[in-house]
């Protein structure tokens, strides 16, 4: 079976309130369409959560505008709040978000109660138009002009783009996101002081800025709506920065990880192996969460940043009417029919009142 990324499924955050934190997604995001809502306990992290089942609340979420989803987690027992994260310190800095209409989408976010935008619309180094939004709950992201779209929602944003990572030796990491990933364009690789950073934590020091995208998108079965994503590495090079998962359990406040769609988890081991490491969590291929399943595993970069992987089996369509699409077996180069995936809308919600 060949191997393939079929996008990035979601980003992860962790917050201390999911049913807070998720209504603001729908609301500033469009992050309305739950793929699943998942009581229960993390059994499968133990690396990561201190040794013990860790129970939580997480919920799956799409913009079926196009792009990768959120997944946000909510733990239930001792909590570690996040660092302030200082650009360029280890992990992930930020997620990114779309926006086709990147006026609209500033617009838009500056009426969202609880929206702290700290600067106005810049361009990033490669041409691309941009700004900066951080939530109630502290972490920021970056939403980025990108004109990927899959359906047509009204909404100012669509899903989630990738994220911008801080890493501590840019061609090590490079070389890594691109032999894992297939990250095989590199957009920009750029070195000063940026005038679009100036306006976030420690933006206004000297950087190494690296893009890197995809020459081929959207294979796979919900290749459609994942579309096209991209990871912007930083590396501070005018101060030491810290480790941003230091300290922290898996699922506390903060960005957790990205996660990647695949086809074929033993190709992806192959992959991590080649590179000196192996997964540091494999789930297995039983795993359930809420109404979806599949096989799950992580793997971290040079810095420890978490990358999740997911093979996912069972997609809910229609819920209330037991409609589910079995996705093992198929092939894992092509897509869904567009008329399937865009019959997502059935799960859409507007908000959860628990």
């Amino acid at each position: 079976m060949d191997t393939v990324i079929c996008g990035l499924q979601q980003i992860g955050v962790g917050v201390t309130d999911v049913k807070e934190a998720y209504n603001w997604y729908i609301k500033a995001f469009g992050m309305d369409i739950m793929i699943c809502d998942a009581r229960g306990v993390a059994e499968r992290m133990l690396p990561y959560t201190g040794g013990k089942p860790r129970p939580r609340r997480a919920i799956l979420a799409v913009n079926l505008q196009g792009g990768g989803g959120m997944e946000v987690w909510e733990p239930k027992n001792e909590i570690h709040p996040a660092p302030e994260t200082v650009l360029g310190d280890l992990g992930i800095n930020m997620g990114r978000i779309k926006a086709a209409d990147i006026q609209k989408a500033y617009s838009h976010l500056k009426s969202v109660d609880g929206a702290q935008l700290p600067g106005e619309v810049g361009t990033a180094p490669d041409g691309q138009r941009h700004f900066f939004v951080k939530d109630p709950f502290g972490n920021l992201f970056d939403v980025v002009e990108d004109g990927y779209i899959f359906a047509k929602t009204g909404f100012p944003t669509g899903g989630s783009d990738g994220a911008m990572i801080g890493v501590s030796d840019m061609d090590a990491s490079v070389d890594y996101y691109t032999r894992l990933l297939g990250l095989d364009v590199k957009v920009c690789d750029e070195t000063g002081i940026f005038e679009d950073l100036r306006c976030i934590p420690g933006g206004e020091g000297r950087f190494r800025r690296v893009r890197l995208s995809r020459s081929q998108y959207g294979e796979g079965p919900l290749g459609r709506v994942y579309g096209t994503y991209s990871l912007e590495l930083v590396q501070a090079l005018d101060r030491t920065p810290k480790a941003l998962f230091e300290g922290r359990w898996w699922g506390d406040p903060g960005f957790i990880q990205i996660c990647l769609d695949v086809r074929n988890m033993e190709g992806i081991r192959a992959r991590v192996q080649s590179l000196g490491g192996d997964f540091v969590c494999d789930g297995g291929d039983d795993f359930t969460m809420g109404d979806a399943d599949g096989h799950f595993t992580y793997a971290v970069d040079p810095d420890g940043t978490m990358i999740e992987f997911v093979e996912t089996n069972r997609i809910p369509v229609a819920k209330k009417f037991g409609i589910f699409v079995n996705l093992r077996g198929r092939d894992p180069h092509k897509n869904l029919p567009s008329m399937l995936l865009k019959a997502l809308r059935l799960l859409k919600v507007k908000s959860i009142d628990e």
